[in-house]
């Protein structure tokens, strides 16, 4: 895992091999979803503050996901048509991170 430079819980993430060239397979160090399985085939689909919708947000803001599917602490990403899956890992990586460099901390008074 690479250093991310960030403040938070870095996220182990493993490429695992697919025979489909459009899939992803990511094996984190975390379990996003105990036993349940979550599908998101759109970003609408992926609504409240579970930890796999919340990836499911994410990995669709990339423009690179077509579908997610998540079980456990595998996540699955059939890709866009034209897209190369290389900006997945990183938000995978980052999940967990609260601080980045360059960001102002927010005070809290009162």
């Amino acid at each position: 895992m690479a250093n991310l430079g960030g403040v938070g819980q870095p996220v182990a993430v493993k490429r695992l091999a697919s025979a489909d060239a459009r899939v992803r397979r990511f094996e984190l160090n975390r379990a996003l979803t105990g036993q349940g399985h979550e599908r998101f085939a759109s970003v609408s689909q992926a609504v409240g503050p579970r930890p796999a919708a919340e990836v499911a947000r994410r990995l669709f803001a990339t423009g690179e996901a077509e579908t997610i599917h998540v079980f456990s602490n595998v996540v699955t990403v059939r890709l866009a048509p034209g897209a190369s899956g290389e900006a997945l890992a990183p938000v995978l990586e980052r999940l967990y991170e609260y601080w980045k460099p360059g960001m102002i901390p927010t005070v809290v008074t009162g």
